[in-house]
């Protein structure tokens, strides 16, 4: 039997060879592999399936309500047991937020070292998990957990949304500005901690930014003049731009002197820390993004930087940006800001300084 260790000498981040959003596979990769798997029953109910890469399924019960599902898990983001549940539920539930919906419950995915980590750790981690579904005020309904060599945690998550307010990824129209709901720099700062140089300012920092519920989407989703939305996670602000942008036929402009950043992040990216995920990012959709000819690579790299429970993107006519800001800010993400819009244009992100 494992003897019972004290959490603090077990970081959980040592035990994965990645974390958060950042372990996902690269949207090249995942593009390739899907291709070859067909895609199967397709109801008439099925209001959103594999065609778009939205965040959730939806299947429309009846004239007023649409199932959504979703799931989501990762390795550790940081070392913090009660932190690392907090964290992966609360990204978890983003996806069903960004569709418009409100969560109804959830039910846990988990996998743990059992022969690593004992088994305080482990509840310490549900416990994180379970902290979050109450705060959005739904039950943490079951699950299921194996015995697996790297710690994983997350949730499937169900919510119900209106088909009407429904928000697809792919329904941005030319002229709609882009509104980003929390900061870039996550990847960042959780690279700064593997490497032991993330300040407690840093770590506060970090931890507020994914664990604060982007529940402002059920809100956004009763505005009219909000016509696309989706989260921004492990393919960076750019990858999941360019979803939008193929969804939607459209180009994306964005200023980068807008972009909403952690501060910290901005300090270490420019001294040269920044995650593997955010290397691969680039080399699977760099060819649709052009760049500034002088734009510095830590630039580059905030832009690709995998977010771990990262801020809604929101596609919106220019008459609802003062609503769509408030909401935000009613909701707890005071640093939303408007960065970019939609164009009529070949599918590319363009960048400028």
């Amino acid at each position: 039997m494992l003897q019972e260790t004290p959490d603090s000498l077990i970081r959980l981040t040592t035990l994965a060879h990645g974390g958060g959003c950042g372990c996902k596979i690269a949207p090249g990769v995942l593009q390739a592999i899907m291709a070859q798997v067909p895609q199967g029953v397709l109801p008439p109910q099925l209001l959103v399936g594999t065609e778009s890469s939205d965040d959730a399924a939806v299947y429309q019960i009846n004239a007023t309500q649409a199932l959504v599902a979703t799931t989501d898990f990762f390795t550790p983001i940081v070392d913090d047991a009660h932190d690392f549940g907090r964290i992966a539920a609360t990204n978890a539930l983003s996806d069903v937020y960004a569709m418009g919906a409100q969560p109804l419950l959830a039910l846990a995915v988990v996998g743990m070292p059992l022969d690593k980590l004992p088994q305080t750790q482990i509840a310490r981690i549900l416990q994180g998990g379970a902290s979050v579904c109450a705060e959005a005020g739904i039950p943490l309904a079951g699950g299921h957990s194996i015995d697996v060599a790297e710690p994983i945690y997350g949730l499937v998550a169900v919510g119900l949304v209106d088909p009407h307010q429904l928000k697809k990824n792919s329904s941005a129209q030319a002229g709609d500005v882009l509104v980003l709901g929390k900061p870039l720099g996550v990847g960042v700062l959780s690279a700064a901690l593997k490497k032991g140089v993330l300040s407690q300012a840093g770590y506060a920092e970090m931890l507020r930014a994914t664990t604060t519920l982007n529940r402002a989407g059920t809100a956004l989703a009763q505005l009219p003049g909000v016509h696309a939305m989706t989260d921004v996670t492990g393919f960076g602000l750019a990858g999941h731009l360019l979803e939008m942008c193929r969804g939607s036929q459209l180009a994306a402009h964005v200023e980068f002197g807008r972009l909403p950043l952690l501060a910290e992040a901005v300090q270490h990216v420019q001294a040269g820390i920044a995650t593997g995920a955010s290397t691969r990012n680039w080399a699977s959709y760099g060819r649709e993004v052009q760049l500034p000819t002088d734009m510095p690579e830590w630039q580059q790299k905030l832009l690709t930087d995998p977010q771990t429970s990262g801020g809604l993107l929101v596609a919106c006519a220019a008459d609802a940006v003062p609503q769509v800001l408030d909401a935000f800010r009613q909701h707890g993400c005071a640093q939303a800001a408007v960065i970019g819009e939609m164009r009529e244009g070949d599918v590319k992100l363009h960048v400028a300084a």
